[in-house]
């Protein structure tokens, strides 16, 4: 029987860092089965899922332990299974315009005023073409629910967008 299991890493980054993870897993017999994993600033994040043996769980909590020597921290749970069906709508909205401090917390409120749920965050700050400003650039993967209209979340998005100062652009 596998044992699923969600894990998280965060660490200095090094050269190996990922390949020690991997062959923990490896050596338990168990199944590396996604992540999303990077470097950001000096360190290293990651989350993981991966299914383990049971009967050699112990045996990889140890090669864990063994890493975690190294000053790599690791969490990890059981996986909690797939996600609620009644987020059935699937989107994606880009977010892109002037850096300021709360455009993540303003437009993740929204979301989850209509109860929306996050799948996937990805932000990054780069610098405009012409000025060499600070550019907040977003990619939001969201799941709504089947209450949610999808052009009453349009309108919302678009006002606080509109606030900001920033372009915002659906996906379907």
């Amino acid at each position: 029987m596998q044992t699923p299991l969600v894990m998280t890493v965060i660490g200095k980054d090094r050269p190996g860092l990922v390949e020690s993870i991997a062959r923990a897993v490896s050596d338990s017999g168990g199944n590396w089965l996604e992540s999303r994993m990077c470097r950001l600033g000096g360190d290293f994040a990651g989350i993981l899922r991966v299914h383990i043996p049971s009967d050699r769980q112990a045996a990889f909590e140890s090669a864990l332990d063994s890493i975690r020597s190294t000053g790599l921290q690791i969490l990890f749970k059981p996986d909690s299974g797939e996600p609620s069906a009644s987020h059935a709508q699937e989107t994606s909205i880009e977010i892109i315009g002037q850096d300021r401090p709360g455009i993540v917390r303003q437009i993740t409120a929204a979301l989850a005023g209509k109860g929306v749920n996050v799948e996937d965050l990805a932000t990054e700050l780069a610098s405009a073409p012409m000025t060499g400003e600070p550019l907040f650039k977003a990619r939001i993967r969201m799941r709504m629910p089947e209450r949610c209209n999808l052009g009453d979340l349009k309108k919302e998005l678009g006002t606080i967008a509109s606030d900001l100062m920033m372009d915002l652009t659906f996906d379907q």
